[in-house]
């Protein structure tokens, strides 16, 4: 497949591993063959070539679970399409399960995965005895079986992808190594190979593996991953045919086993592994192997032969210690990189490269052909992470305990402990006092709930109430019924200076920021389409100064969104996040405890709802602003980072009607939005839906001067009635109030799929579970069509009846905000 070097191509794709030749095959079957694939060593190289070869559908989200069904119907026809030889075994996987917690997280992962329209058969022990007849099954209570998976020989994939996209026209290069990026006026304009080449692009594609980071990072391109050990072992062969037994999964025992023609295959996700330590990784490594680890390997291989008795028989033949890549979270990097225009990035695959390329390469490639993201990809955007995150020593901690999130159980909430803290509030410390039991956000900490003071609160994790529920009702009911007191300092911030800072915002935003200077504005920033690129707040704090306010994981993404924007205009783009901390204080006798201390009137006639004042609170001074996202009256109170603890002590040392108020986490801010149907990013909002179909019509400027990106779609979208809406956001509050939701359950109208909820918490003040989720019906979403319906939701494989409103279940008027 070696070809010569072209001098130019409109996209060049750095990497020939699984990851690089799909994005190649599906550019060319996309129309696209001014396509050049450089790949340092040979096709299939990297990772993918000691990968184990499993293609698994069921994923803890829909847009994994359809990226991975995209690449096993790929697959199942690729070699008959090429001519390479694949190896196509659908043999289907079997996930077993020793307790009655690990069924639960089937079903629950079972039913988004039957929602795609994926098979899935729940099975009992006696059946997954019978698809893999060497397994001990006295300790397993059932399973959950996807008969239409399979396996593959992984580099026969890359290669037969390389040939498919050959086959079309594009241009495949072998022994190219990439040493640079050309990079002009701020935009990439083409790569340098270690010959001497450089070949001018339009577009670069870093699908490199682990070798990605090392490239990006000269650049300004933040790409955190590093290396792990990941290690099976192959067993000798045994007799008879056992080729078509079912690729399993004991996440239980931290193993799966496959087998491979007349072996089988012992691989484990350890709940600890090893970071390989190497900076930068070497080369060329491409086909290489670390050192056999068999005392590492020794947990997993015990539960192995726990489960497989025969491995003990027939014993081993080969061991395989590969590095992978892994991020911080253990979702891949696929997107732009938001430093550089004309980078995107594809890497950091988690060890399911193999199970996820095919739908990658189609997901990037259409977004490379048609300007936008096919789905919702925000999980997997680059700019999720914040640039400390991309800190070698943090992410060597991090991915030891990575690679064994595969085989955690999938509770709710599961927060990640290594690495930590990597960034802290100003008020980080008073939080720890009072017994904060933390969560973290692209590597902020944050208060997800509150303890007994000076201790560290445990955690119990399920899938029903877990351990901090009385806790969280405590807070969210202060917020409710007297004052509960946040540290949202987390919050993205963003200033945009200068005499054309209006126009550009304008611009960029679907609402009219143009309001006088000490009010504030929600708005929308969208695509040409009309879909959600973000949504924020904005604070006009003088006629050319703007502040934005956005979410934790937003603000890289919007920090380049806007900067873009604003190119070639008389104004100025910064991220000022940690100059200030964010205090919030809600609820109805916020006002009460507040007035003695500040020296404004916080009168409603004086300080009305979307108001923000320059305040002065224990001789400081700081912005307040009259918003909520928990449906209260309250203030955010913007602080110079230097006083916030000198504020909070203030706040937090007077009282109102004799109490004092709760500090509060952000497990209450999260069902105290859901009483009120607030929207969040990444779950009711994302690029897949508009401000119409999300019920946010409200926070668009229809009519203003000079209109908005997106308004012409979103009008034509508008003109259809509300009624008429194929998709539309609904509330839904679970009738029995011992039920528990979390989001990601299906749902379900007169006994037909309806959707699944988006986010779920328990609403204290409306006495059950409340969620969010998308209705969807071809002839309309309408007021009176949802009033004709019964409603369930699913959990754990039973339906339970739930109510459906177009409206919050909680202050539907808003007088509670407003009074």
């Amino acid at each position: 497949m070696t070809a010569t070097v072209p001098s130019r191509a409109r996209i060049v794709i750095i990497g020939g591993g699984v990851i690089g030749t799909s994005i190649a095959y599906h550019l060319a079957k996309g129309g696209e063959r001014d396509v050049v694939v450089l790949e340092q060593s040979e096709i299939g190289g990297g990772t993918t070539w000691h990968a184990a070869g499993m293609v698994g559908r069921l994923r803890a989200s829909s847009t994994f679970a359809r990226m991975c069904d995209t690449s096993a119907k790929l697959y199942a026809g690729l070699e008959a399409e090429t001519g390479e030889k694949v190896d196509w075994r659908q043999c289907g996987t079997l996930y077993v399960a020793r307790n009655d917690e690990r069924m639960f997280q089937y079903r629950r992962t079972g039913a988004m995965a039957q929602h795609l329209g994926i098979d899935v058969e729940m099975v009992g022990k006696q059946e997954a005895i019978d698809l893999f007849p060497f397994q001990r099954a006295d300790d397993l209570v059932g399973g959950l079986y996807i008969p239409d998976d399979g396996k593959v020989e992984p580099a026969g994939v890359a290669r037969a992808l390389a040939k498919g996209a050959e086959m079309r026209g594009v241009t495949i290069c072998e022994h190219a190594r990439v040493t640079g990026l050309r990079v002009e006026n701020g935009r990439a304009t083409g790569v340098a190979l270690d010959d001497g080449h450089v070949i001018e692009a339009e577009e670069i594609v870093l699908s490199g593996g682990m070798w990605t980071r090392d490239l990006a990072r000269e650049y300004g391109i933040n790409v955190p991953l590093a290396p792990v050990e990941h290690h099976y072992a192959d067993s000798n062969p045994i007799p008879g045919d056992i080729d078509m037994y079912p690729c399993t999964r004991d996440a239980d025992g931290c193993t799966y086993y496959l087998t491979v023609h007349d072996k089988i295959r012992l691989g484990a996700f350890q709940a600890v592994t090893k970071a390989w330590e190497v900076d930068p990784v070497p080369y060329p490594f491409s086909f290489a192997l670390l050192e056999d680890d068999w005392e590492h390997f020794e947990p997993p291989l015990t539960e192995g032969k726990h489960r497989l008795p025969i491995l003990e028989e027939v014993g081993f033949e080969r061991f395989v210690n590969g590095p992978e890549s892994f991020t911080p979270d253990s979702n891949f990097l696929l997107g732009p990189a938001p430093s550089v225009p004309g980078v995107w990035i594809a890497a950091g695959m988690n060890s399911a490269g193999m199970a996820f390329g095919g739908g990658v390469g189609e997901a990037l490639a259409s977004w490379l052909i048609e300007g936008y993201a096919p789905f919702d990809l925000s999980m997997v955007d680059p700019a999720r992470f914040a640039p400390e995150q991309d800190n070698l020593e943090y992410l060597r901690q991090r991915v030891t305990e990575a690679l064994g999130t595969h085989y955690l159980m999938a509770y709710p909430n599961r927060e990640l402990l290594t690495g930590r803290p990597l960034r802290t509030s100003p008020v980080h410390e008073t939080m720890e006092r009072a017994g904060a039991w933390f969560g973290e956000k692209a590597g902020m900490e944050r208060p997800n709930f509150f303890g007994d003071p000076g201790t560290r609160p445990e955690v119990e994790y399920s899938f029903g109430r877990q351990s901090w529920f009385e806790n969280h009702r405590r807070e969210h009911m202060a917020a409710r019924e007297h004052v509960a007191v946040f540290d949202q300092s987390g919050f993205g911030k963003l200033e945009v200076v200068g005499p054309d800072a209006l126009t550009v915002l304008n611009r960029l935003c679907a609402n009219d920021v143009d309001v006088a200077p000490g009010h504030l504005v929600y708005t929308a920033m969208l695509d040409d389409r009309g879909r959600f690129f973000s949504d924020l707040t904005v604070l006009r704090l003088a006629d050319d100064r703007f502040r934005l306010i956005t979410g934790t994981a937003q603000r890289i993404r919007d920090l380049w969104h806007v900067r873009r924007g604003a190119e070639g205009a008389d104004c100025t783009v910064e991220d000022v996040t940690g100059e200030t901390a964010v205090i919030s204080v809600m609820g109805p006798n916020s006002r009460a405890l507040l007035q003695p201390i500040v020296d404004a009137d916080l009168a409603n006639g004086a300080f009305p709802f979307g108001v923000v004042q320059e305040v002065v609170i224990n001789e400081r001074r700081l912005h307040a602003a009259r918003v909520t996202y928990v449906g209260e009256l309250g203030w955010e109170l913007h602080i110079p980072a230097a006083d916030a603890r000198d504020v909070l002590w203030k706040i937090l040392s007077v009282e109102a009607d004799g109490e004092a108020a709760l500090l509060a986490g952000h497990y209450a801010i999260n069902s105290l939005r859901l009483e009120k149907a607030y929207r969040a990013w990444g779950h009711e909002l994302s690029p897949d839906e508009t401000p119409v179909e999300a019920g946010l019509g409200f926070a668009v400027a229809w009519d203003k001067p000079g209109g908005f990106i997106g308004r012409d779609a979103l009008l034509a979208q508008r003109e259809t009635g509300a009624n008429a809406l194929s998709k539309r956001l609904v509330g839904f509050r679970a009738l029995d109030p011992e039920l528990t939701l979390w989001g990601g359950e299906r749902l379900w109208r007169d006994n037909e799929p309806l959707g699944y909820t988006t986010s779920g918490a328990y609403g204290h003040a409306v006495g059950g579970a409340v969620a969010l989720g998308y209705a969807k019906h071809p002839e309309g979403v309408s007021a009176d069509w949802l009033q004709a319906g019964a409603y369930a939701v699913e959990v754990n494989g039973q339906r339970h009846a739930v109510e459906a409103s177009l409206k919050p279940f909680y202050d539907p008027d808003r007088s509670r905000v407003l009074s």
